[in-house]
C-alpha cells in the first residue's frame, strides 16, 4: 500500500526545490509568500471581470500564482525603490551613451504592467527593473531616474552598484558556468521559511516539517515539547503564515494595511 503521506511529502520535502530563493531580492521573495495565499489564488481564478482584484494586493496586474520567481514578473504598485525609471536625455552630450535593448546582458522580460513598458533584466546573482518612458526608443540617449527620499538611503549604493557592473559587462549573454557566494544566513531563513509553509499548507505536522529541513536524525536526537529544534520549527511556520498573509508587503516596499 502506498504511503499516504507521500503526495504531501512530494512537492516541498526536497530542499534542491528552493535553492533558487537563496538568490531573490525583496520583490521576487514577496511573490514567492504572496502567490502562496489561498486568497490571492482564488482571485486568480475569479479574475475575469474583475480589474481591481489587483490592487488588494499591492499589484497593477494579477499574476499567475503557478508561476515562481524565477518566471513571474508581478507588477507591484506603487513600485520598489529598486525600479529603475529610463527617460530620453532632454540635453545629451555628444558622446551620450545611448538606449540598446540588444546590448543588455542576461535574460531579458518586456512586460507592460498596464501603465508603462517594464523590462527586467537577470543575470547570475543581479536583477534589474527598468521602467521605459514613452518615447524612449533603440538609440535615444537616456537617463536614469530613482525616487527622492527625505532622508539619505543606503539601498541606493548597491542600486548605484548594480547599475555600474551593468555598465561593466560584456555584450553577450550571462556565461554558462558562474560563481556564487555562500548563501547568507537571511536568505537561508527565507529558504526554510518557504518550505515550512509549503509543508503545513498540505497538512504536514511540525515534526515532519523538521525532517523534511533538518533530517531525520537530527529529529530523533532532539525532538520533545521544550526542544529548541521544535521551538524553531514553530518560529519558521508562524513566520511562513504571517509573510504570506500581509508580511510580504515589507518585501515588496508597499504600504502595509491598516489592522
Amino acid at each position: 500500500m502506498a504511503d499516504p503521506s507521500a503526495e504531501h511529502h512530494e512537492h516541498w520535502y526536497p530542499t534542491a526545490a528552493y535553492l533558487y530563493t537563496l538568490h531573490l531580492d525583496g520583490p521576487a521573495l514577496a511573490w514567492e509568500y504572496l502567490r502562496r495565499n489561498p486568497d490571492y489564488r482564488l482571485d486568480w481564478l475569479r479574475r475575469r471581470g474583475r480589474p481591481d482584484a489587483a490592487q488588494r494586493w499591492g499589484l497593477r496586474l494579477l499574476e499567475d500564482p503557478a508561476l515562481d520567481a524565477r518566471d513571474a514578473h508581478p507588477a507591484w504598485f506603487p513600485d520598489h525603490d529598486a525600479v529603475v525609471q529610463l527617460y530620453p536625455d532632454a540635453d545629451p552630450p555628444p558622446d551620450a551613451v545611448v538606449f540598446e535593448f540588444w546590448r543588455i546582458p542576461g535574460t531579458k522580460h518586456l512586460i507592460h504592467d498596464g501603465k508603462r513598458l517594464v523590462l527586467v533584466a537577470r543575470w547570475p546573482g543581479c536583477c534589474l527593473r527598468f521602467a521605459l518612458a514613452p518615447g524612449l526608443v533603440d538609440g535615444t540617449a537616456y537617463a536614469y531616474a530613482i525616487r527622492a527620499c527625505a532622508v539619505p538611503c543606503i539601498r541606493y549604493h548597491a542600486l548605484i552598484a548594480q547599475l555600474n557592473t551593468l555598465a561593466g559587462l560584456p555584450e553577450v549573454a550571462a556565461p554558462v558556468v558562474t560563481t556564487r557566494p555562500r548563501p547568507s544566513a537571511a536568505a537561508l531563513l527565507e529558504l526554510h521559511t518557504l518550505q515550512a509553509l509549503d509543508a503545513t499548507l498540505v497538512g504536514a505536522s511540525l515534526r515532519e516539517v523538521a525532517e523534511g529541513l533538518f533530517g531525520v536524525d537530527a529529529v530523533a536526537a532532539d525532538w520533545h515539547k521544550d526542544s529548541a529544534l521544535r521551538a524553531r520549527v514553530r518560529r519558521l511556520v508562524r513566520r511562513g503564515e504571517a509573510l504570506m498573509r500581509g508580511g510580504y508587503r515589507r518585501l515588496a516596499q508597499l504600504p502595509l494595511l491598516p489592522l
